[in-house]
């Protein structure tokens, strides 16, 4: 599986992006499709997963009620809508892709695939 994550930038606190994940060489249909957000000086974090099926939506506590993921299985593109944007959201996104359908779907060791990041600065 391949992923590439687009659509981070510079946005003033309160504001609102959207990331966007593609893959190419598998479809999201069948894997668990996450989001990890890295901060300066910090270790790789959960952000927010999707289930392969869609059903089930897992959110870091940090991130509820501001973010939210869902997936587009024609496009085969997830997407992390983030709004009410601090300045402490300020690090690289990355996603993440799981084939095994771990239940777990927050654990970092479960990703087997990532994109490359792409950086959301949030200034105050």
């Amino acid at each position: 599986v391949q992923l590439q994550a687009f659509g981070g930038g510079l946005v003033q606190a309160g504001g609102s992006l959207r990331l966007s994940c593609a893959a190419s060489g598998r479809s999201f249909r069948t894997v668990t499709a996450g989001w990890f957000r890295q901060g300066p000086g910090k270790e790789r974090e959960f952000v927010a997963a999707i289930s392969w099926s869609g059903g089930r939506m897992v959110y870091a506590d940090s991130v509820k009620g501001r973010f939210t993921i869902s997936k587009d299985n024609v496009k085969n593109t997830v997407y992390l809508q983030m709004s009410g944007l601090k300045p402490e959201d300020t690090a690289v996104y990355y996603c993440g892709a799981d084939p095994t359908r771990n239940v777990a779907l927050d654990r970092r060791d479960n990703y087997a695939f990532w994109g490359q990041g792409t950086l959301v600065t949030v200034s105050s």
